[in-house]
This record gives C-alpha cells, sequence and structure tokens, in this order.
C-alpha cells in the first residue's frame, strides 16, 4: 500500500522517458493464477456453461444455399470436391462466424480480423460440417481450398444479420422487442424492463445484455453486451422455439457500429443519456453519438423513448426519423412522461409518474440513486410506448429484487452499507458517490481502478472524482489488461493530486485489488459505505494477458468477514 504523497514524490522522482514509472511489471499483480476464463464467463455454478457459439434452435428449418446466394446476388463457386454436396442441392441450418462454434449445415462467415482473417480457419470449419464458406474477396481463394461452395461479397459483414434472420427464418417477428442503448444505465434499465413485462405480460420473455442472457428461467454467460449477428438471430430463433413473447436487450455503439444488430427491427429503442465512453472506438463524441442514433432510424427500430434530461437526448429529438416518446426524471413540462415527489432512501426510492393523458403511476426505484429514478422511470416510459398497461409495468419494475453488479449489497452482518457497482465512467462514478452521500451521515470509502487498453483520457478525471467525492480514495488495479497497472494508477494519481488537499478526501494507491478491498474494510465504522467500483459483476480480473477468477462481491465479502473475525 503507497500513500498519495509517497507515490506522487516517487513518480516524481524515478518517471522519465523510455522509462516504466514505478516499477513491477503486470503480472505482478492481483490474485495468483487460478482456472483462466473471460470477464464475465469465468465458470460459476449459476450460469448454465454450454460449446462456443449461441445456443441453436433444436429445430432449423433448412433454407437452401442457392436461394441464400440468390438473397445475395451472387453466384456460390468452388465445391469442387466430389465430396461436397453440389451448390443446387446444399441445405444450410445455421450460420456462424466463429469456426470453432460451426456444425453440421452451417453457412460459415470468414470475415476479415485485425490479425487474421476468418478464411483461414475455412478448413476446420468444413471438418466441422460447414456446407459453405461466405466471405470476401480476400478469403475466397483460400475458402475455395476447402471444396465447399463459397459466396464472395465485398463485406460480408455487411450482408450477415440479415442473412442470418433468413437462415433462422426471421426468428425475431412476432415478439415484442425492446432495445436500450445509451452510455450509463443500459443494464439497469434493461432488466427493470425485464421486470416489467414480467409483472405486465404473460408468457416467457428474455433478456440480452452486458452480464448474461436469459430465456425463460435459463441463463447464459454473455461474452459481449450485443452479441455478434449470427448469435444474435440464433438465439431469437431458440427463443422463438421455447414460446418467448417479449424480449429485452442492450445494443451497444459497438454492436450498432459493425451490424450486430442488423436483421432486427425493434418495436421500441430506449435512449439513456450519452457521455464520454469508448473513445478508443469512436474518434470522438460526435462520431459516439451518431452511432448510436442509428438506433432511432426506421432500419432499426419503430418508436423511439428518448432521456429529454441529456443534452444528447434533446438532440435526438430534432434528428430521430422514428416517432418519439420522451421522460424526464428531473419533472420536465414538455417530456410526455415525468417523475414528481421523488422521496430518496437508503435502498429505493419513490415517485410518482405522470403521463401525457394525465395518468398518476406510483412507482418504485428498486435500486437507490437519482440516476436510477431515472432508470425506471425509462423502463415504465418504454413499457407503456409499448402498449402496457403503465402501472402493471411499474408494479413489475418495482419488484425487480436487484442488478447484478449494480449498487448491489454485500452483507456479512457488518454495521455499515457495503456495495459493489459497475461504475467505471467519470460521469457514473461521480453519480454513484453522490447518490451514496445523500444517504449516510457517515464516511464513504471507495475503491476503484482503471482499465488498461481502454481510454487513457479518463483516467485523470476518474482519480479526480474518487478524490473529490469519497472520504477513503482507495485506488487500485481494474483489469489493467497488457498495461503496466501502475502507468494507470500513476495517471489516476496525477488526477487525484489535482483536486485541492482542502476538497480531497484521504488518497491510498493499493495496486492489489484484494488488498485495496480490505483497505476500504479497514477504515469502515458504524454508519459508513464501502464502494468497491468498476468491475461489478464480472468474474475476472485480465492481467497480463491472463483472465484470473476474481469477484469484486466475493472479495468484498470476505474481506467483511475477516475484519469481523479481528474485532
Amino acid at each position: 500500500m503507497i500513500s498519495v504523497d509517497r507515490l506522487a514524490d516517487q513518480h516524481r522522482r524515478t518517471a522519465g522517458p523510455g522509462r516504466d514509472p514505478l516499477g513491477p511489471r503486470p503480472g505482478d499483480f492481483g490474485p495468483e493464477p487460478r482456472q483462466p476464463g473471460n470477464l464475465t464467463a469465468v465458470p460459476n455454478a449459476d450460469h448454465t456453461l454450454r460449446q462456443p457459439g449461441a445456443p441453436r434452435p433444436a429445430h432449423p428449418r433448412p433454407q437452401p444455399l442457392a436461394e441464400l446466394a440468390g438473397r445475395l446476388g451472387v453466384a456460390a463457386t468452388g465445391g469442387s470436391s466430389p465430396s461436397v454436396a453440389p451448390v443446387g442441392g446444399a441445405d444450410v441450418t445455421g450460420i456462424t462466424h466463429d469456426s470453432r462454434a460451426v456444425r453440421p449445415g452451417d453457412l460459415y462467415a470468414a470475415l476479415p480480423g485485425a490479425r487474421f482473417h476468418g478464411a483461414d480457419f475455412a478448413a476446420q470449419a468444413a471438418d466441422s460440417g460447414a456446407v459453405a464458406v461466405l466471405t470476401d474477396p480476400a478469403g475466397a481463394e483460400r475458402a475455395a481450398a476447402t471444396g465447399l461452395p463459397v459466396l464472395t461479397v465485398p463485406d460480408p459483414r455487411a450482408v450477415m444479420g440479415e442473412l442470418a434472420a433468413v437462415v433462422y427464418g426471421g426468428p425475431g417477428e412476432g415478439m415484442l422487442r425492446i432495445g436500450v442503448t445509451g452510455t450509463s444505465g443500459k443494464t439497469t434499465t434493461a432488466y427493470l424492463i425485464e421486470g416489467g413485462l414480467r409483472g405486465a405480460r404473460h408468457g416467457a420473455t428474455a433478456l440480452i445484455g452486458t452480464v448474461e442472457t436469459r430465456i425463460g428461467e435459463e441463463r447464459l454467460k454473455s461474452e459481449r453486451t450485443t452479441p455478434e449477428a449470427t448469435d444474435l438471430q440464433a438465439l431469437f430463433a431458440v427463443m422463438r422455439e421455447r414460446g418467448v413473447e417479449s424480449l429485452v436487450m442492450e445494443v451497444s455503439s459497438h454492436a450498432l457500429v459493425l451490424g450486430r444488430v442488423d436483421g432486427a427491427v425493434f418495436d421500441v429503442a430506449v435512449f439513456n443519456n450519452l457521455s464520454p465512453e469508448h473513445m478508443e472506438f469512436h474518434s470522438g463524441m460526435e462520431d459516439y453519438f451518431q452511432a448510436k442514433a442509428q438506433l432511432f432510424t426506421p432500419r432499426r427500430s419503430r418508436l423511439g423513448v428518448v432521456n429529454l434530461d441529456d443534452e444528447y437526448g434533446r438532440r435526438l429529438v430534432a434528428e430521430a426519423t422514428v416517432p418519439l416518446v420522451t421522460y424526464s426524471a428531473e419533472g420536465r413540462l414538455d417530456a410526455d412522461w415525468r417523475a414528481e415527489d421523488v422521496q430518496a432512501g437508503l435502498l429505493d426510492s419513490r415517485f410518482t409518474v405522470i403521463g401525457p393523458k394525465g395518468e398518476h403511476v406510483q412507482a418504485v426505484a428498486p435500486l437507490p440513486g437519482p440516476f436510477n429514478v431515472a432508470n425506471t422511470l425509462a423502463a415504465i416510459t418504454a413499457l407503456a410506448a409499448a402498449g402496457l398497461d403503465p402501472q402493471a409495468a411499474a408494479d413489475g419494475v418495482a419488484a425487480v429484487p436487484g442488478v447484478p453488479g449494480r449498487l448491489e449489497r454485500v452483507d456479512a452482518g457488518q454495521p455499515y452499507l457495503a456495495v459493489v457497482d459497475y461504475a467505471h465512467k467519470t460521469d457514473a462514478v461521480e453519480s454513484v458517490l453522490r447518490a451514496l452521500r445523500t444517504t449516510t451521515q457517515g464516511r464513504i470509502h471507495a475503491v476503484l481502478g482503471c482499465g488498461g487498453d481502454r481510454d487513457r483520457t479518463k483516467r485523470g478525471p476518474m482519480g479526480a472524482a474518487l478524490a473529490r467525492l469519497a472520504d477513503t480514495a482507495v485506488l487500485t488495479s481494474d483489469n489493467p489488461r497488457s498495461e503496466d497497472p501502475l502507468v494507470i494508477l500513476a495517471a489516476m494519481l496525477d488526477g487525484a493530486v489535482g483536486v485541492p488537499a482542502t476538497e480531497r478526501g484521504h488518497v491510498i494507491v493499493e495496486p492489489d485489488r484484494a488488498a485495496a478491498v480490505a483497505v476500504a474494510v479497514a477504515h469502515a465504522r458504524p454508519g459508513d459505505i464501502v464502494l468497491v467500483a468498476g468491475k461489478g459483476h464480472e468474474q475476472g480480473q485480465d492481467i497480463a494477458g491472463e483472465v484470473r477468477p476474481f469477484d469484486d462481491r466475493e472479495v468484498l465479502r470476505a474481506a467483511i468477514e475477516k475484519d469481523q473475525k479481528q474485532l
């Protein structure tokens, strides 16, 4: 553990051209290596483990390859091997972009990548039972070497989503589909909407998002916020087979830019807010906004629900090309739906929703903080816009027991509140800390890190936010990935040091995340709050290319129990 003054002095003395400040390499931090995994799919008993790729429908309807080629306006070439059926006789029963997930009867989409081309793995796909390959001119020769029929198009990713929808027979049509986008609150809003769907509609529901995919009562790990187009359409097909009538899913900016939701038109699209994020992917805020705005076009949705309290939401109102319904948690009178009489509590908030026809709906945000009033109002507005009874929807939202890793309580009998939250952006960190401040007369002891190989511009501001708004600010490692954890921490510390001494809390630097959590717990007294922020639901820590099991909730509980025994 290193105090702020000592580390700042060491940073000034040791950092220089060509040198890594503060010494140790990435692999020296975090828990001891154990079974590897990915951040949300480290094996855990409460989620179904499965083979690579999305679940597939049990009874797919074969689609003639010749008809698929005709839809693309191309002729299938190749198929020279005597063991391969001619193009006219080949039937396709599935489609995937992942050679490891190929099943017999699949069309394998061989996409260009940053390091490899999918066509490099076409032979593996053929061995697994692929009946044809979809690729670009750069991959055509390698694909043809397999002897399989090859569909060659200029940009296979641009047609993959629509083609997947055809392969699975338009599986999403007939289901109520709600998509949620924005920077902060997507996951919480999606869970709240699903709760409202359960409460106000009969029939099975589904959810697709950052934490997990749920099909009825089955829970599957998520590898990314929005699945690739081939996986998404396969999921829709499975949902159709299982009688799902309505679903909600998170729609990321990456998904919109990369075409992951191609072939899907949402009945309702929700916009929460926009603040700087993913600047390693987008060229700036304008590019980020334009990516999100794609969801509010006829190609992507039929109706939009937009937050009028957000400046980008107000801009979207002027630029969207689908009908819109607006909402305001701040009570703006020009919003269609607004919140009034908000009563904030330690664990939730109660308020009245006023609708466009004078509706008065009694609502409960099942998580604390003003931002969760906004998330709850977004969910109720979306459900009402979809034609559900607003009060029944609000009752379903209120019944949601919590959202994994979003202000999730950890209770081990301690005389203070301990929570884990996914806040990993400056705005989100500030919002969470301000919300918690209103619920206690005690002190706040917060733990936070910044991810490696991601937007470097937010590290200083996040360090400053923690130092300014927490009484004890413990800076630590998040997922350093390929970067030196201390280089990341030095940037966070620079931000913390920029806060005037009279305005900042006690700043501590502890590179080991488990030790940092223990430090925060050791500072806690009755009536205080311990916040562990940044990773939320994640069950792994990415250090130097290896994902090691690490769950903030488990680590926090263990630290509390150990501290309690020492009293």
